[in-house]
């Protein structure tokens, strides 16, 4: 009998999957779940699987893994898609794919599915990464095939009885959350014009709510990697969950966007990310501190093309492997700390320190300590504006020519 690896979210789509999957091809189905951070939505997603059919159902902690292997390269690189989105979603599709290809291994299935739809990026992101993992290997998207609309999956199930919570078949929203961060998407967010409801969001708070005294949090780094926050030493999960619930209650990491899907269509989207924001805010900040102009620039394009691999889904490519290792070349000398101010809504840095420094105060200062040579300057802007000078000259030369 054929056998399938379901990536399972315990959303409507993936609980149809299970055994849609099991009728259509007659097989048996083992699902996989990974914890990277939804909280308690995992508490009871082994036994939903297993009562919706599945004959085994693998919950696996990747918690650790995800920010190792992913959140940390990404921010290290400075990935920010449109210069905005932290890439919660995407970062976490490429750690899916790897565990399922896995999974499916050794399992001894034929195949792996998902529960992306046919409009995404996500059924990309997958798709791609698990034939990057094994080209031998079968990808089915059940929701991609069968053709139903959101309320025929929801009938579909109830025909059948499984059991669907009643939050899921509630939501006017598609949600996708880890430690990175939440998307949000459908519903009234499709209309670019309306404000967004204040009900969609659960790790910040409206800004004009905030508390009235600001918030301040000194970001301790070491070789690129955050190691504190004020001071206290913690892992990168650990600075992550506290920054969600700093930041998050002083109304910071809110985006509300339309960008451009890699499948050719301008979407709406909504996230939340306070730490996200934070980390890359602070990150960026000592780069800037800590390089030279022409490097800090190429890194920023690099960023920018970064975002864009693993936004595509091509996690698993020869590129991103040659940019993480231009980055890691750069973060020894990426030490130090910043100090940001949180305050309704509003991620501000206001001070920044590191050995690693080109910032020379005598070289900077106007008081007495200068220690800028003047003298220089005369010739430099000589030299650096010869070229203006010169084209300026020319054509002075032949304006006069022709008026004669």
């Amino acid at each position: 009998m054929e056998r399938i690896v379901v990536a399972y979210s315990g959303g409507l789509d993936t609980s149809v999957a299970i055994r849609w999957l099991a009728e259509q091809y007659g097989a048996e189905i083992v699902s996989v779940t990974l914890d990277i951070g939804q909280g308690r939505e995992l508490a009871d997603v082994r036994e939903r699987a297993l009562a919706l059919g599945a004959i085994r159902a693998h919950v696996i902690d990747a918690r650790e893994e995800f920010v190792r292997d992913y959140l940390l390269p990404a921010l290290q690189a400075g990935a920010l898609y449109e210069d905005r989105y932290p890439l919660a979603t995407a970062l976490a599709r490429p750690l899916v794919a790897r565990r399922l290809v896995e999974v499916a291994q050794m399992e001894r299935a034929t195949a792996v599915a998902h529960g992306c739809r046919g409009k995404g990026n996500d059924q990309i992101r997958l798709d791609v990464s698990a034939r990057a993992l094994d080209p031998s290997i079968k990808v089915i998207a059940p929701a991609r095939m069968w053709d139903m609309s959101p309320a025929q999956t929801l009938e579909y199930a109830r025909q059948r009885d499984l059991a669907v919570p009643p939050a899921m078949a509630d939501s006017a929203y598609s949600i996708d959350a880890n430690l990175w961060g939440r998307s949000i998407e459908c519903g009234v967010l499709e209309d670019p014009w309306a404000e967004p409801p204040e009900d969609i969001y659960r790790l910040t708070r409206a800004p004009q709510d905030g508390p009235d005294e600001p918030a301040y949090v000194e970001i301790g780094f070491e070789a690129g990697v955050p190691v504190t926050a004020n001071g206290i030493a913690m892992s990168m999960l650990e600075l992550i969950e506290s920054l969600d619930t700093i930041a998050g209650s002083h109304g910071v990491g809110r985006i509300d966007m339309v960008e451009n899907r890699l499948i050719g269509i301008k979407s709406r989207e909504v996230y939340e990310a306070p730490a996200a924001l934070v980390l890359h805010t602070a990150h960026r900040e000592l780069e800037r501190f800590v390089m030279a102009r022409d490097l800090e620039r190429l890194k920023h394009d690099l960023g920018r093309t970064y975002a864009d691999l693993v936004y595509n889904g091509l996690w698993f490519s020869q590129t991103r492997e040659a940019i993480d290792a231009f980055v890691r070349t750069i973060q020894p000398r990426v030490t130090g700390s910043v100090r940001l101010k949180l305050f309704k809504g509003d991620c501000r840095v206001v001070g920044r320190t590191s050995p690693f420094a080109l910032y020379d105060q005598a070289l900077a200062t106007y008081d007495a300590g200068d220690a800028f040579d003047r003298s220089a300057t005369e010739g430099f802007i000589k030299i650096w504006g010869l070229p203006i000078e010169t084209a300026a000259r020319k054509a002075a030369k032949h304006s006069a020519q022709v008026g004669r």
